[in-house]
């Protein structure tokens, strides 16, 4: 089951925060969140494990599912045996996240533990880190895995790297989790606030299409706001992306668009044609629906179309009439072809994004 997740930091908040963004969430229906241990020291005594486990209390009370980030430093100056996992159920929390990994023995081990306590790995590692655990024969069942989020700016990861760390967890069957970044979020866990994404091209688009990247990669399960506090404009845009029953591009539309050609890009789904050519990517299900309507011919004083342009084919093209494309390769406008807008700007580079016979969706960009 796929989940949306939001983080907590409760040695820089107070429980009333917490407890009203916790809320907010449920009321939006995430259902994990991310906490950590690492920064257990404070610098005014307060202590920050008995915050922690208010918050968790709370949150177990709503449904939610939470885990906390620790590393083998921790497990020492908490004089905790990998062998034991009780002091995390007596946290109550559903899962510990290794930030730093041990040897592969050891998270093998922790996945047999007496609580059913979820084991998640730090799928930024790379490497064979997981090969290596696999070796061991963990509990499948409590293994998950979690990538990073990088709180310095151009230090987050690249796609093609994402990718292929991430299509390990996906060849062995993990369910597997990743951060986008709020806007509205003033705090993480360390004292940088850039933003807080796993993939560093996400760290300026907007949050929708945060998760619309993920979800477009096809490499990720759950999704994880990773500072705090987001805003309730931002959880409930991040619910929408997420739940959508496919990934959502916005268009620009130009101004004076007819209404039937704004229809052609909102009302259904579009189907991604198989056959695909480098300079358009063609939805022709949308001729035969249409194929009864006129499309008169406009958008004659462009002459070109650029890679994002939304265009729907119109009457001068007889066979081809009521398609709706998107250009790819830039070409020449032959007046054939009528601009309807263009994708919004945090979407043009999902567009590379998107494979012949995927279905997507588009909704009017807000301005």
């Amino acid at each position: 089951m796929k989940q949306l997740g939001i983080s907590l930091y409760p040695e820089q908040s107070t429980f009333d925060q917490d407890k009203a963004y916790i809320d907010l969430a449920h009321h939006y229906g995430y259902q994990r969140i991310f906490m950590s241990l690492l920064q257990l020291k404070s610098s005014t005594g307060e202590d920050l494990l008995a915050r922690l486990k208010e918050d968790v209390a709370y949150a177990n009370q709503l449904g939610f599912k939470t885990v906390v980030d620790i590393n083998p430093v921790l497990f020492k100056e908490l004089q905790i045996d990998y062998n034991d996992l009780v002091f995390f159920h007596e946290l109550e929390v559903w899962g510990l996240r290794l930030d730093e990994g041990f040897s592969g023995m050891e998270e093998a081990i922790m996945t047999h533990n007496q609580y059913g306590l979820k084991i998640e790995l730090n799928m930024s590692r790379g490497t064979n880190y997981l090969d290596s655990i696999m070796a061991y024969d963990p509990e499948i069942d409590n293994l998950i895995g979690c990538h990073n989020f990088y709180p310095q700016e151009y230090t987050g990861l690249g796609e093609a790297i994402f990718l292929d760390y991430s299509a390990k967890y996906r060849d062995y069957g993990l369910h597997t989790a990743a951060f986008v970044s709020s806007k509205n979020a003033k705090f993480g866990p360390w004292p940088v606030h850039e933003g807080l994404p796993t993939m560093e091209s996400d760290r300026k688009r907007d949050i929708f299409s945060q998760v619309t990247h993920l979800r477009l990669s096809k490499m990720i399960d759950d999704i994880i706001i990773g500072n705090a506090f987001a805003s309730e404009a931002e959880l409930a845009s991040v619910a929408k992306a997420f739940n959508s029953p496919f990934p959502v591009l916005g268009i620009e539309f130009e101004e004076g668009v007819p209404p039937l050609e704004r229809k052609i890009c909102l009302q259904e789904p579009h189907l991604y044609r198989g056959d695909a050519s480098d300079y358009l990517l063609r939805d022709t299900k949308t001729r035969v629906v249409y194929a009864e309507e006129s499309i008169p011919a406009h958008s004659a004083n462009k002459s070109n179309f650029e890679r994002g342009d939304v265009v729907v084919v119109n009457d001068d093209y007889p066979r081809y009439k009521g398609e709706l494309q998107i250009v790819q390769t830039p070409l020449p406008n032959d007046g054939r072809r009528n601009l309807v807008g263009r994708l919004k700007h945090d979407d043009l580079d999902l567009l590379a994004w998107i494979e012949p016979w995927s279905t997507f969706m588009m909704q009017e960009a807000a301005k």
